[in-house]
């Protein structure tokens, strides 16, 4: 991969600040890794693998090279915008011209502050209100967005849908409702057959639902995924938000089922009077998902937060 480009070159073309390259230069972090080609124009970075933190550097990158510019999907954690930006120079000298998060955390929005100001950013309205936040958890990342920062903030929302670009480049992004956060959008490439989920299928294990944060819904986390199921059509290939490569529409299919099946059981051993905790403890994965690992800590916090639902709701 060629790593070569001067910084002047990089800030003509969308590239980083100042500030950000000498960050990048004191702060020992992982090597951001190669990118490598999905199909056609669409490519993938990986962030690295979640149970290996010392190789971690954050949400998987998807990166569109269109007839315009290039289009991101998600920045990874803070201290990756140029080592991104050398991988989108290694396959095209076309400028990044617009950044779509896919929600707001750290880990997927933390390098949007090393671009340009001159991109187009995009992203769900739930998702720049939690950005503009005034005090946040260093999770929702909205210090970063402070002061001369705002200019980075979102100024392309959307409620249900929105679409993006034409012809072969078209974007379709699409919000079904809360699951990990309340601003999740599914990035679908039509032409490509292909979609980045976010962390709403961040890999084969336990989702995270950030409730306390950012608006997150362990019980609706279902239905959503149910409603991207039914509704999205014509994609083979899928980007999750942390899965090692690209998968495949199945996969997602699949995890649909494991999350719904996980709701189900739980519900089935609240009503029979088991505690979270208990769930926590007797829980075990299905035969069926034999590629799933599962921490018993998210499992005791996702029925914690189905229960609260539950009890809400009586």
């Amino acid at each position: 991969m060629r790593r070569t480009a001067i910084l002047a070159g990089l800030v003509a073309i969308g590239g980083l600040s100042i500030g950000a390259v000498a960050y990048t230069q004191q702060t020992p972090r992982p090597q951001v890794r190669d990118i490598q080609k999905v199909r056609d124009n669409l490519y993938f970075i990986s962030g690295g693998d979640t149970f290996d933190r010392s190789t971690w550097t954050g949400g998987n990158v998807a990166v569109l090279v269109a007839d315009s510019g290039v289009v991101l999907v998600d920045t990874m954690l803070a201290g990756n915008g140029r080592a991104i930006l050398d991988c989108v120079r290694s396959v095209t000298e076309k400028p990044v011209t617009m950044i779509i998060n896919t929600h707001t955390h750290y880990d997927h929005t933390g390098s949007n502050t090393e671009f340009s100001p001159a991109i187009e950013y995009v992203a769900h309205e739930n998702t720049r209100a939690n950005l503009s936040k005034a005090t946040c958890q260093p999770v929702t990342n909205c210090n970063a967005c402070k002061g001369d920062n705002a200019r980075f903030l979102p100024k392309k929302t959307y409620k249900d849908r929105l679409t993006l670009l034409s012809g072969k480049d078209r974007i379709e992004l699409y919000y079904f409702g809360r699951g990990h956060t309340n601003g999740d959008s599914w990035i679908v490439f039509p032409a490509l057959r292909a979609m980045h989920t976010g962390d709403m299928f961040p890999r084969k294990n336990m989702p995270n639902v950030d409730s306390a944060n950012n608006g997150g819904d362990a019980v609706e986390f279902t239905e959503t995924l149910k409603k991207a199921a039914s509704t999205i059509k014509n994609v083979d290939t899928v980007i999750g938000g942390h899965t090692p490569t690209p998968v495949t529409w199945n996969d997602f299919k699949e995890f649909t089922e494991f999350y719904d099946d996980f709701v189900k059981t739980v519900r089935s051993s609240l009503k029979a009077g088991k505690t979270p905790d208990d769930i926590a403890k007797t829980y075990k994965v299905p035969a069926k998902y034999p590629d799933y690992r599962v921490d018993p800590d998210r499992v005791k916090a996702n029925a914690q937060l189905i229960h609260d639902a539950v009890t809400r709701t009586r």
